[in-house]
């Protein structure tokens, strides 16, 4: 059974992935039959994080391939062009004046002198 998925590449903390076609007994990232795109989540401009090529994609799922999951939501998402707006950075805040410490207060007049 041959399946379409997504095959780990780049580093820690910073992750690239290959779409490929593989048997669907090999390792995550092993021997793949064919790479036919990238995604790398690490893009700031969404619609350029997904490259796929759609004609041997097709031709794939033509001869019995299998998506997966993730690799079926990223080309739905590349077909439609449904990537969604990113949020925009969050607005700066001044950090604000330290509170200065409140004064004390004096002793009332017939406190301390009365007991003296």
């Amino acid at each position: 059974m041959v399946r379409i998925r997504m095959k780990r590449l780049g580093r820690t903390h910073r992750p690239f992935y290959r779409i490929s076609v593989m048997d669907i007994r090999k390792a995550r990232d092993g021997e793949s039959i064919e790479d036919i795109g990238t995604y790398d989540p690490m893009v700031h401009d969404k619609s350029k994080r997904v490259t796929v090529k759609m004609d041997r994609y097709d031709y794939w799922l033509s001869v019995g391939a299998q998506p997966s999951d993730n690799v079926k939501t990223l080309v739905k998402k590349l077909k439609g062009n449904r990537w969604g707006v990113a949020a925009p950075p969050p607005a700066y805040i001044a950090p604000k004046e330290p509170v200065a410490a409140a004064p004390e207060e004096a002793p009332a007049e017939g406190g301390e002198a009365a007991a003296e």
